[in-house]
């Protein structure tokens, strides 16, 4: 007897749905969110009037190369445009990897910390998740070697990762592509790679000029401040560009993204502005943070992850209501494996103090 209504294939009743960070308060209460890693200096004006121009042609189909907009990301950052694929960010080339690598049977790895979108683009694709632990919350390269099998075909990493804010340096990565075999695609995710500043750090653009089987992705969420546009890019092995070109979208970008993106990348100052911001308040953030007793993890990138231990009657999950009352809003990460932390994002001096404020008054309270 036929079903009586469509069956989806299996492992997409496996995948937990994605869920953001909160972006409202109570009503009235004016919101500082920290809890989605946005710039607190918002895009570039450049981009914005970039933005408002396109407006006047919105009956116009985009460009489907997003010729202006690779080329434009190539010029910044010395690369070759042909193997610059755009998409609707991060999250749609991350899908597209994994629908045109991954299948039944296959098998992807991520670490134990990853992005979530890892998990949702392998199952959505029918392979085999496969976690490997992170030694003191970085990524452990020899244990992502030691699940590999005949049947891995893609590793994702996150570097720096999200939430914790830790990376790993390009030597490890270097071993990592090294002692994977050549058929397995190595996928760094370098989503923060703007806002690090270590000597032994490289978001992989090297990898991918110097391999065949190696991608960096990279997206204009962050730093850019252009998250509401959705645009992320991929520098590839021109293999690879071919195959991502193939079943993308012919539109997968709008034209106010596509204008918006090349005018935010070509404005330098403003990049480093939010670039020096983040390098005053991120340390201060941290400091505050540890003076109320709370474990921080390091991070490199533009939130931390703070974790309350065993702290007698204090929880993350009663902090997060308690400032989420006031309208601070952070990330609760008990879906990353941390139900008893959360990670904020560096915001506006005034939102930082804020937020430090309220959870030194949490934490000072009698239960």
């Amino acid at each position: 007897m036929p079903t009586s209504e469509p069956v989806a294939r299996p492992g997409i009743l496996d995948i937990e749905t994605y869920v953001p960070g909160e972006s409202k308060a109570p009503g009235g209460i004016k919101v500082a969110k920290l809890s989605s890693n946005e710039t607190p200096l918002g895009p570039s004006p450049a981009a914005i009037a970039a933005f408002t121009a396109a407006a006047a042609e919105l009956e116009r189909y985009p460009d489907g190369q997003a010729a202006l907009l690779r080329k434009a990301i190539a010029h910044r950052y010395g690369l070759d445009a042909g193997r610059i694929v755009c998409g609707a960010g991060s999250d749609e080339l991350l899908g597209l990897l994994a629908r045109a690598y991954l299948g039944p049977g296959d098998e992807a790895i991520y670490t134990a910390h990853g992005f979530l979108v890892y998990r949702i683009a392998i199952l959505t694709n029918g392979a085999t998740p496969v976690v490997a632990p992170e030694r003191d919350l970085r990524t452990d390269v020899d244990a992502i070697l030691a699940r590999v099998t005949d049947r891995t075909r893609v590793v994702f990493i996150a570097n720096p990762n999200n939430p914790t804010g830790t990376y790993i340096p390009f030597e490890e990565v270097r071993r990592l592509r090294v002692r994977l075999r050549g058929d397995i695609l190595l996928v760094l995710d370098a989503a923060y790679a703007e806002y690090v500043s270590r000597n032994d750090y490289e978001a992989g653009i090297e990898l991918v000029a110097t391999t065949s089987n190696t991608v960096m992705m990279r997206t204009f969420s962050k730093i850019f401040g252009l998250a509401a546009l959705r645009i992320g890019w991929a520098y590839c092995p021109s293999g690879v560009a071919d195959v991502l070109n193939r079943i993308r979208g012919p539109f997968n970008l709008s034209a106010p993204a596509i204008a918006s993106g090349a005018a935010a990348i070509a404005d330098i100052e403003h990049m480093e502005r939010a670039k020096r911001h983040n390098d005053e308040w991120l340390p201060w953030v941290a400091s505050e943070l540890q003076k109320l007793g709370l474990a921080v993890t390091p991070s490199v990138a533009n939130f931390v992850l703070f974790h309350f231990g065993e702290r007698k009657g204090k929880s993350a999950a009663v902090a997060d209501d308690f400032l989420r009352a006031q309208g601070i809003l952070l990330r609760k990460v008990g879906a990353y494996g941390f139900p008893n932390a959360l990670r904020m994002t560096i915001g506006s001096e005034n939102d930082n103090k804020r937020a430090i404020a309220a959870l030194a008054q949490y934490l000072e309270g009698t239960d």
